[in-house]
């Protein structure tokens, strides 16, 4: 799997309830609404808006809009997410249930994911970090430290255990 060219139908709806895909579609669609200023455009925008929050109340996923997020995201169980907006997403990322991407009290700034990282259940990536591409964090970890390209990060606090 690519760390820079997204694979876009991983995020492709497979049927009518298909949350964790319709709510990235909202996501997805919101932004490339963003830019244009015809009535009809912010028109489908507070749609898609609309369309957004419905999808985050059922996925109870914190995802906000505008949040930099690679295409091929996948969300196989999306309940609990939390992503920070100022966080950058890769393309081609998996994610789990109940994952924290975002800052923490003392530390100023919003991690850095890469490309194709696979992050565990639960796992919590907090302040100024970056995660390579190719890299895995494993379910439970709290990363607070820089991620290698193609490193494997376990624990509490999360330590380099070994290459993906």
């Amino acid at each position: 799997m690519s760390s820079t060219v997204p694979d876009w139908s991983r995020e492709a709806p497979r049927c009518w309830w298909d949350p964790s895909r319709r709510l990235l579609r909202s996501l997805r669609t919101h932004e490339e609404l963003r830019g244009r200023d015809s009535p009809w455009a912010r028109l489908m925008q507070a749609r898609w808006a609309l369309s957004h929050r419905f999808w985050s109340v059922i996925t109870q996923a914190d995802i906000p809009l505008g949040t930099k997020i690679g295409g091929g995201l996948l969300l196989p169980h999306p309940n609990g997410v939390v992503i920070h907006p100022d966080a950058e997403i890769g393309p081609n990322c998996l994610i789990f249930q109940q994952v924290t991407i975002g800052t923490t009290g003392n530390r100023f700034g919003a991690p850095r994911i890469g490309g194709h990282v696979d992050i565990g259940a639960g796992a919590r990536v907090l302040g100024p970090v970056t995660v390579g591409d190719h890299a895995l964090i494993g379910a439970n970890a709290v990363v607070v430290r820089d991620v290698p390209q193609g490193r494997i990060a376990a624990g509490i606090p999360a330590q380099l255990i070994g290459r993906g």
